[in-house]
């Protein structure tokens, strides 16, 4: 088999054995897989600072199922920006634990490994805003299928219009009609939050003081329905940045 040459982020990594590590990597050719780095952890010659966390490489890799025999690994970008600011690094670990958390292994998602490389060259630039995570979240969660209904209510249709709309458990979106009870979500923040989906580009979003803490909470409530298991980056971002 014929080593395969693959775009890549580095996820995450951990040790394995005495000199070998397994690195979790987000392709924009196949989506999230697992890597065997064999002899990396006792020699920086073969990879180098390739496999440091959310790094941008350029990789060979024989690609099968399981465990990825990864052959070698050249910098993109190390997003130096990012590394030398603590809510940076939080907000970079997080966007990747997220894509590692939430992300099928073995598909191919072009669109997010996008919009991480437009995250993370955001951070790097040192602009590092709560809005814009939220964006970087709200279009996540719309990529994968798990996005919340913004504009009508998820169990009659009807519109919610500038009275908003109540949150249920899961982050489910409805109308005051079908729930009288329920935290409420303003059209602030929905409109808001749409803005998010329909622009291109971070640093764009316009969110009030409200909107941004409502529509964080939704969005808080909806990652934390899909995700497999509480992230260790998100109590580390909650720390530095609050």
């Amino acid at each position: 088999m014929r080593p395969e040459k693959l775009q890549a982020f580095v996820l995450s990594t951990s040790n394995y054995g005495e000199r070998d590590r397994i690195v979790s990597l987000f392709t924009l050719e196949h989506g999230r897989l697992k890597g065997f780095a064999r002899g990396a952890r006792n020699s920086r010659k073969r990879f180098g600072p390739a496999l440091e966390t959310f790094a941008r490489i350029e990789l060979q890799l024989n690609h099968k199922e399981g465990l990825s025999p990864l052959q070698s690994a050249d910098v993109i970008t190390l997003y130096s920006g990012i590394r030398s600011e603590l809510g940076a690094i939080a907000h970079g670990l997080y966007s990747c634990e997220l894509v590692e958390c939430l992300t099928p292994e073995g598909h191919p998602l072009p669109r997010l490994y996008r919009l991480l490389a437009a995250y993370l060259e955001q951070l790097d630039s040192g602009y590092v805003e709560t809005a814009d995570r939220r964006m970087f979240e709200i279009n996540l969660l719309n990529i994968l299928g798990y996005r919340p209904s913004l504009a009508e209510c998820s169990r009659c249709g009807s519109a919610f219009g500038e009275r908003g709309a109540m949150m249920q458990q899961g982050g489910e979106l409805v109308c005051r009609f079908c729930a009288a009870t329920g935290r409420q979500i303003p059209s602030s923040a929905l409109n808001s939050l749409n803005f998010c989906l329909a622009t291109s580009r971070f640093g764009q979003t316009a969110f009030d003081a409200e909107a941004l803490l409502t529509a964080g909470i939704l969005l808080d409530e909806s990652l934390a329905t899909h995700s497999s298991r509480r992230l260790k980056s998100l109590a580390f971002l909650q720390q530095t940045c609050g």
